[in-house]
């Protein structure tokens, strides 16, 4: 089920712009012109790289399925010319940290931290690709056989390719150990730089902060955010180098 129709439609014209790739969902069938909209897609498996945290070969697998799809003709995705590129990143990362002095109380980050945020330099982005957007741990699906299957393209578009391998590395990092994380950017076969990966993470967490701050109705306090916050202390001090 889809939140919208618009949603419906930029899945649907993702999945078919990346035909031939083997990672695409099978869409069965669907429509959005119901209420909700809908669609029905086969089964990619049981498993996620959420779920399979021993699992090095399987993070390894969806490296190079992440590789496949920044690989692939960009122009078959949108007709945008630019998407989120390194330029977009700096604006956006500032207007992030602003938006982030509204929230910082509530989720328990204190002016230091803060202030640490503001100074650090935006991470770089390098020239748009087809992208994912939101390649999470749970996004990575597999079946009896190993075959990893991408889902969830309802926010994809054209975007530096660090957006994607930066977020899916340090969430797997979180959720599955540093070991599966490492396997997953030798699968993509390339490695962020220790400072700009802490950028990035730092960018990351700040736009989690600021969506689950504004998802709640109301403050469940800040322990329930101090995972993510401990996350950005973690890479303050490389991310600011």
């Amino acid at each position: 089920m889809y939140g919208t129709a618009a949603r419906e439609r930029r899945e649907t014209h993702a999945i078919e712009a990346l035909q031939g790739l083997d990672c695409i969902p099978a869409r069965i069938d669907g429509s959005g012109t119901e209420e909700p909209p809908w669609a029905l897609f086969k089964d990619p498996g049981q498993w996620s790289l959420g779920s399979l945290p021993a699992s090095t070969d399987a993070a390894r697998r969806a490296g190079a399925v992440l590789a496949s799809v920044h690989g692939h003709d960009p122009k078959a995705l949108t007709n945008l010319t630019r998407g989120i590129d390194g330029e977009w990143i700096k604006v956006d990362f500032a207007s992030t940290m602003r938006r982030m002095a509204r929230y910082r109380g509530r989720v328990g980050i204190d002016a230091d931290l803060y202030s640490a945020m503001v100074a650090v330099p935006p991470p770089n982005g390098s020239e748009s690709r087809a992208a994912h957007t939101d390649p999470t741990p749970e996004h990575f699906v597999l079946d009896e056989s190993g075959a990893v299957t991408l889902v969830d393209w309802e926010w994809a578009t054209l975007a530096s390719p660090e957006w994607d391998l930066s977020k899916a590395s340090w969430l797997l990092r979180i959720r599955a150990g540093s070991a599966a994380a490492d396997a997953f950017q030798e699968g993509y076969e390339e490695t962020l730089d220790p400072v700009e990966m802490s950028r990035w993470i730092v960018y990351h967490a700040a736009m989690l902060l600021i969506y689950e701050a504004e998802q709640r109705m109301s403050d469940a306090g800040a322990d329930s955010y101090s995972d993510t916050v401990n996350e950005i202390l973690r890479v303050i001090e490389t991310a600011a180098s």
